[in-house]
């Protein structure tokens, strides 16, 4: 089970390194943590996300603190501005771009950001050709199948054989508190849904969208063994992380991401 690892800088940025990329040599794939940031309020304290009401000055401070303990620099990113898409960009450069929800990369000392709050990060790792993908998996995400795509997508640009990789599920919201409307729930296979009776007597929907993306990377042709599932909730272990759902929309955001180091 991967735990949050505090680094040794004064405000201690936590995040969670996945044990499936632990012998992987010079790859870097971490899941920051709400903790050891500079912001305050209900963005505290490492918030990552832009598009939040928190200033750009403490989002800033937070990624340099994040990157100076990754041993990264802030410079060599890939972010977009996601929006519940299926677009995916191989990455070349780094940089902000629009649009995107998943990037994939052969480029060495890039890394593929990820911003989530309840959704899901999907890091993938092609051990042979070593290439690295990285996609954003809320319910629109994984409905149009991104984890599928983003394989899809290293194999059309990379020549990547399914079972090559390995591939972490970050944290997001867990099954049994995503509550969803019935119009959502139809648009999956009822091995990913579940309804309760709620104690008004109403009829409740829930999805299990870590289910449904690791349903995905098997389908694909990666191996059950090379596929980690965070052990976490975003919602419940709020001490943690940052929750969309749980905080009514007023919250940060963590990033996931994923690179593979020159000289390696």
């Amino acid at each position: 089970m991967p735990a949050p690892l505090s680094t040794t800088h004064s405000l201690s940025p936590e995040y969670i390194v996945p044990e499936c990329f632990s012998e992987t040599g010079n790859l870097l794939a971490l899941q920051s943590t709400r903790q050891g940031g500079v912001s305050e309020g209900p963005y505290a304290s490492l918030n990552l996300g832009r598009n939040t009401g928190d200033t750009p000055e403490k989002i800033h401070e937070n990624l340099l603190l994040l990157c100076s303990a990754a041993g990264i620099g802030k410079d060599r990113l890939v972010s977009s501005n996601q929006v519940h898409g299926t677009s995916i960009l191989y990455a070349q450069n780094p940089g902000h771009y629009d649009g995107y929800d998943a990037f994939v990369t052969d480029k060495a000392d890039l890394f593929l950001c990820i911003l989530t709050a309840d959704c899901y990060p999907v890091m993938i790792y092609d051990r042979k050709r070593r290439v690295v993908g990285a996609a954003h998996a809320g319910w629109k995400g994984t409905a149009g199948k991104i984890a599928t795509k983003t394989i899809d997508e290293m194999s059309a640009c990379f020549n990547t054989e399914p079972s090559d990789c390995l591939a972490y599920i970050g944290t997001g919201i867990s099954a049994g508190v995503y509550e969803v409307g019935k119009e959502v729930f139809d648009l999956f296979p009822e091995e990913f849904s579940m309804k309760r009776i709620s104690p008004g007597g109403d009829l409740k929907y829930f999805l299990d969208l870590a289910k449904a993306n690791c349903r995905q990377l098997l389908d694909s042709g990666l191996a059950e063994a090379n596929i980690e599932q965070s052990p976490f909730c975003s919602f419940l272990d709020s001490e943690m992380f940052y929750s969309y759902r749980r905080d009514n929309g007023t919250t940060g955001r963590m990033v996931s991401l994923i690179g593979i180091r020159s000289g390696g």
